[in-house]
């Protein structure tokens, strides 16, 4: 159980950086040029593969979830960090699409894991 926890707390770190990477630019640095934007997104990233390529051995070797699962996992995270992030820090209004999207992932979850 420590193990599915583990991976679970690197993936939410991961998503972090990665939603930051993909689209916090948009916002932070709308002025800047590309390639200062791309070489920053870049070094983001990186930060995110320190908490990814952990959080996957981890699942996959000592969680003993299989790929399908851990895929399906992430996705869910995904989901989880961006709506927040999508809502108070870059200020999109929420819809009732995120809320199917998650209820739709939520069911991705239950097949994958039953």
């Amino acid at each position: 159980m420590v193990y599915f926890i583990s991976t679970i707390g690197l993936l939410i770190l991961s998503n972090v950086f990665m939603t930051y990477a993909w689209f916090g630019h948009l916002k932070d640095f709308s002025k800047s040029p590309l390639w200062m934007v791309i070489l920053l997104s870049w070094l983001i990233a990186g930060l995110e593969y320190i908490f990814l390529i952990p959080a996957t051995r981890i699942g996959f070797f000592q969680a003993h979830l299989n790929l399908t699962q851990l895929k399906i996992l992430q996705e869910l995270i995904t989901l989880a960090v961006f709506i927040p992030f999508s809502f108070y820090y870059m200020g999109h209004p929420l819809t009732l699409n995120y809320l199917y999207a998650g209820l739709c992932l939520m069911g991705a979850v239950y097949f994958i894991f039953k």
